[in-house]
């Protein structure tokens, strides 16, 4: 285990870098966003993740490389949403109309305090205050990283004095073949999940489900991720219905490189999966070993509460209350 002082922010505050390492793997941890910088897993020679070498490029150019999105994952409309009776307006980042990922300075563009580091792991701890990005409550938040067995493993928890919402995501892009050079259209993935939730043409739910039998959303049996229409591939970025509710650690997913050999199971306690194939990527350079970062060139799997939950009331709920702990496990492993 390391930690050293990796950057300042543009406010002064300082930036530190853990390296961790077990299990086979080696996890680069900032303390911004509580994010992984760069993960490695010995015996593969590229990074399993999308990032930058330098600090100065994840506020300005980041699409949330490696970060914890919250306090609010995902979107809701307008960021508006009714609590106890009353509206409550917070940010609106995303298409200067609906939340993203907690607004402009969500979870994952704040720095973390580092509270506890082993060899293996680190513990990183961040006070969300009232009316941060217009949530109600103090949200007291942990986020802890593990190395161990071949997986990156993820707890999150939190803690509230008012009612609040609080869903949270890690929110890596994985390219398991050559870390981002290539694209992932030929990765293969399966999602266990029987349903999945449509959305408008600005990302946001339409309300309810639909099933993902026979079309594009059919992850149901491993398969190519490319589903080309007219030789254009189709546009991924929207949510799996794992459950319910929250559950415990159950496998909801598993990709598998196209040249590589390497495989990785997502296991989750979360009632959704959110999987995004990267068609907005376009990073000129600055990427980890140099490199340059285009379409499709890595893919997130966010476990997480539905999107626009607080207006969806048959959606599973990020409501927490003062006495309730939030608690996420989600476990990234690989395989070769």
């Amino acid at each position: 285990m390391r930690i050293e002082e990796f950057a300042r922010t543009p406010d002064g505050e300082t930036v530190k870098r853990i390296t961790i390492a077990g299990g086979g793997l080696t996890a680069k941890v900032l303390t911004w966003g509580a994010l992984v910088q760069d993960l490695r897993l010995a015996g593969h020679e590229p990074p399993l993740v999308l990032g930058f070498e330098r600090f100065e490029d994840y506020p300005v150019r980041s699409p949330f490389f490696g970060a914890i999105a919250g306090r609010y994952a995902n979107r809701i409309r307008h960021g508006r949403f009714e609590l106890d009776g009353r509206t409550v307006q917070v940010d609106t980042n995303f298409l200067g109309k609906h939340l993203l990922h907690g607004g402009v300075k969500g979870t994952g563009k704040r720095v973390w305090s580092i509270a506890e580091a082993g060899s293996d792991f680190v513990r990183l701890t961040l006070a969300d205050r009232n009316g941060e990005m217009g949530f109600p409550g103090n949200l007291d938040i942990e986020c802890v990283y593990r190395l161990e067995d071949g997986a990156l493993k993820v707890g999150l928890t939190a803690r509230t004095d008012s009612p609040t919402l609080c869903n949270l995501a890690h929110h890596s892009y994985f390219n398991l073949d050559d870390g981002g050079v290539g694209d992932v259209l030929d990765h293969r993935l399966m999602i266990d999940a029987e349903r999945y939730v449509p959305v408008d043409e600005e990302w946001i739910p339409t309300g309810g489900t639909e099933p993902v039998a026979g079309g594009p959303f059919d992850f149901r049996q491993i398969r190519r991720i490319a589903w080309d229409q007219d030789s254009v591939p189709f546009v991924y970025d929207h949510n799996w219905c794992l459950a319910d509710a929250r559950r415990p650690l159950t496998r909801a997913a598993r990709l598998e490189g196209a040249q590589s050999g390497l495989a990785m199971e997502v296991w989750t306690s979360e009632p959704g999966l959110q999987f995004y194939a990267g068609h907005k990527l376009a990073i000129e350079g600055g990427g980890l070993d140099g490199r340059s970062y285009g379409a499709f060139s890595g893919l997130c799997l966010e476990p997480q509460i539905w999107p626009d939950a607080p207006n969806n009331p048959d959606f599973p709920q990020a409501l927490l209350r003062p006495g309730e702990v939030y608690r996420q496990a989600t476990e990234y492993r690989f395989s070769k």
